[in-house]
């Protein structure tokens, strides 16, 4: 038992204290019991006619009080939130602007009612206070209010019965499915899904023509929730629950795609996230997994979203991981893909009940029905009450002569109202509305208006009596608002609706597997990597540009190649950096290769020669430089440098050509710029360690350079490529004569002697301006890449060439 003291009694000594005895139990459940309602019905439910909370409802209804329709212009937040708080919501003004600003949002309304101008917030970021914003009512708005002050709607003193309010809006269309709602109340929640307007509606047009229809096919109208955020839907057979029981479950998934974010990396670039997710969360939390290492393959996140573009989080991932499944493990691990528990509990006749689809589309439809009903009876009311007034007017007309001279003859006018009645037999109200009447208005052409009138009341009353005394005629004009609605508001479907998981991604390995590839390198200085390892590039004869291929070595996926350079350098790259050519239904190209220096560091007029497995049981490199120089490399390569010295060039020189040796029984062959050609097996050179200089190659002329260096071998068909230079000519440009001549012309000689010529030259003509021996069929390229023709093959090894039609920056064999 407790004991109650009345508070702050009267200073009277022969006041007697009063307590009352009371059960605690008692007082604590009917305080906790009025406190729970008071909760439910009056902040935390929706209802489910409208869709609506109060707080919500109240901002919409002074809003339209105010006048700030969609055609008018907006107003400081501030002032509505005022209005709202002083005459409706007896709160504070955060929560009346936090459901206004929700009200405004995009990516949290699927049909937002009110129209915001300034910064109303994002997934991430707070809105700027509402001193700062402006708002007006939307074109939805406007339907949720449309005719209320028609009687359509019961209204009920505020909270100081200085004003009335609303119990519930007109509602044109069913908002709380289209927009759905949230919020916890004492003991119970609500949680229901925003769907799309135009499915909804068509829905609900369905049940009004066939009241008897079930759930699956109701569901054919309205098959899932459609999130403001798009997005993906996976579990159907939740959604279907939650429609049939009004509980259930499904997994939103982000919208992704994966794409080349860079020449070296493929990345997952997202474009919509799951409801009520924003992008920095989703960073923060990739961030923390891959911190916790309980996330593998992540190189960067890049929020790229602006307002043009939308959404747009870019995940790179790292070279050796399989992007989808990055992917899987981001949808586990990440608010990529989040959960959302439907819980359908709304207010009906001022009860929380648990509605499903069907019940929540009969609630709205018989609001409906009577908003539609009472609507009518206004109107017909106000038409029948003008119809009275004009009967009664067109009544005067007639004898308007008579009228005037019986008021004329009256003492006052309560004396002409009741010779008119009994003259006329007008009623009180009719004759009051007589005399109130100018005289202005008593002409012929205002009778002619007068039975325009009469008539069009008659034809409208006659309708709206149709309406209230046919059960068809109203579910027919309900229907058809509801058609205009949609066909006003209606939007196309943002959510993709899938029954499970629409790629099986969890059987994708992490990381690529270490199948056999080969690297390429193009003419133009691509790298590409590709799983074809027997079919040459454009061996089928569609030569594509850059197609060109000057070295290919084999390998494997994660294994690492060299790339010797012109100034002696070795340097090491990871094979499963480089780009990874498209499997198509004819051989790939080399146009989807990435350029040479997004892998490697190069110096100025340094240049990439050909590239090299670093397998130390291979025969080695074999480099020959522009000096004459040849040397073969013994195959040692550290594995804890990745920039490594393969020869000690002298001042002046650079290395011209570079080939890896396959079996070690090549020949080596040079070419000099006055046409000399010397080749010689490379088992005449010594292999040497990477810092010595290599030893004499070929005997030159004075002011003779080498211009080419290659390895051939001489049991395989092979030809010789060279090209004079004219006169005046620049290196590296211009059209010379050609000439194509079987390697197999040129004899053998031994090392460091001076060759055998292998083009003569014409009238105008003081050199070479470029050469190449190696492997038949022989491809040819201009600088950019383009494919260029080579002149038919010349028996003479030191005849003179042909003219060419195109520029030949350079040539190879097979690839």
């Amino acid at each position: 038992m407790a004991r109650r003291t009345t508070k702050n009694p009267p200073p009277d000594d022969d006041f007697e204290e009063r307590i009352l005895d009371i059960d605690v139990v008692d007082e604590m459940q009917g305080s906790y019991l009025e406190y729970a309602y008071s909760v439910i019905y009056s902040r935390a439910l929706p209802d489910a006619r409208d869709g609506m909370k109060p707080v919500h409802r109240r901002i919409v209804y002074q809003m339209n009080e105010m006048g700030l329709r969609p055609e008018r212009g907006f107003v400081k937040c501030a002032r509505v939130v005022g209005e709202v708080m002083g005459k409706l919501h007896p709160h504070g003004d955060s929560s009346i602007y936090d459901a206004m600003v929700r009200m405004a949002q995009p990516f949290s309304q699927r049909l937002p009612l009110v129209d915001g101008h300034g910064n109303f917030g994002s997934l991430d970021d707070q809105p700027a206070a509402m001193r700062y914003t402006e708002a007006r009512m939307s074109g939805p708005a406007q339907l949720m209010v449309e005719s209320i002050d028609e009687d359509t709607v019961d209204f009920a003193p505020n909270y100081d019965g200085q004003e009335q309010e609303p119990l519930v809006l007109p509602s044109a269309y069913p908002n709380l499915l289209v927009n759905g709602s949230s919020g916890i109340a004492v003991g119970m929640a609500t949680n229901m899904p925003p769907h799309n307007l135009g499915e909804v509606v068509a829905a609900a047009r369905h049940l009004i023509r066939h009241p008897n229809a079930d759930l699956d096919t109701l569901m054919r109208y309205v098959p899932g929730p459609d999130l403001p955020t798009g997005g993906r839907i996976i579990g159907l057979s939740g959604i279907r629950d939650a429609y049939e029981t009004g509980r259930g479950t499904f997994r939103m998934r982000a919208t992704v795609s994966v794409q080349d974010v860079t020449p070296r990396r493929k990345g997952l670039v997202v474009t919509e996230l799951p409801f009520n997710v924003g992008p920095e969360k989703v960073i923060a939390k990739i961030k923390d997994m891959v911190g916790a290492k309980k996330l593998q393959g992540i190189a960067d996140v890049k929020d790229l979203t602006d307002r043009e573009n939308g959404l747009q989080l870019v995940i790179e991932i790292k070279n050796g991981f399989n992007p989808e499944a990055v992917l899987e493990q981001l949808y586990k691990l990440t608010p990529m893909e989040e959960s959302f528990g439907i819980n359908n509990v709304a207010l009906v006749d001022g009860q929380p009940l648990t509605l499903g689809l069907k019940e929540l589309l009969e609630v709205y439809i018989d609001h409906r029905f009577s908003v539609v009903r009472r609507r009518s009876e206004f109107r017909r009311t106000k038409r029948r009450d003008r119809l009275h007034l004009v009967d009664g007017l067109l009544v005067a007309l007639v004898d308007i002569d008579e009228v005037i001279a019986l008021i004329r003859g009256s003492e006052n006018a309560a004396q002409a109202k009741e010779r008119l009645i009994g003259r006329f037999g007008l009623s009180d109200v009719q004759t009051q509305y007589i005399l109130d009447t100018p005289l202005r208005r008593l002409t012929r052409f205002d009778r002619i208006e007068l039975e325009s009138e009469r008539d069009r009341l008659n034809a409208e009353i006659a309708e709206l009596t149709r309406i209230l005394e046919s059960d068809a005629e109203l579910r027919k004009l309900v229907s058809a608002e509801l058609a205009a609605v949609a066909k006003q508001y209606g939007t196309e479907r943002r959510t993709v609706l899938l029954d499970s998981a629409d790629t099986p991604v969890a059987a994708v390995p992490l990381e690529v597997a270490d199948d056999p590839c080969r690297v390429l390198l193009s003419s133009t200085g691509l790298l590409a990597r590709t799983t074809d390892t027997d079919s040459p590039l454009g061996g089928d004869g569609k030569r594509a540009k850059h197609d060109v291929v000057v070295s290919a070595v084999p390998t494997t996926a994660r294994a690492d190649i060299g790339a010797v350079t012109s100034a002696g350098r070795l340097l090491r790259m990871a094979v499963i950096d480089l780009p990874l050519l498209p499997e198509t239904s004819g051989l790939p190209s080399l146009a989807g290769g990435a350029p040479i220096a997004e892998f490697l560091s190069l110096a100025e007029d340094e240049r990439v020669l050909c590239l090299t497995t670093l397998d130390e049981s291979s025969p080695g490199l074999a480099l020959g430089t522009a000096q004459g120089v040849v040397k073969r490399v013994v195959p040692d390569y550290p594995s804890n440098k990745d920039d490594l010295e393969v020869i000690t060039l002298r001042e002046g020189d650079e290395i011209v050509g570079a080939a890896e040796l396959r079996t070690g029984e090549e020949d080596l062959v040079f070419i000099t710029d006055d046409a000399q050609l010397l080749r010689y097996p490379a088992s005449q050179v010594r292999p040497q360690g990477r810092a010595a200089g290599g030893m004499a190659g070929i005997k030159l002329a004075e002011g003779a350079r080498v211009i080419s260096f290659t390895a051939v071998d001489p049991a395989g068909d092979a030809v010789v490529f060279t090209v004079a230079r004219t006169e005046g000519t620049l290196d590296g440009g211009g059209e010379g004569t050609a000439k194509l001549t079987p390697f197999d012309q040129y004899p053998r000689k031994g090392r460091a002697t001076g060759g055998v010529r292998c083009q003569r030259f014409l009238r105008g003509e003081e050199g070479l301006l470029f050469a190449w021996a190696g492997a038949a069929p022989a491809r040819a390229a201009t600088s950019t890449g383009a494919p260029a023709d080579l002149p038919p093959k010349d028996p003479r090894r030191d005849g003179s060439g042909v003219p060419l039609a195109k520029s030949v920056a350079a040539v190879a064999g097979p690839a």
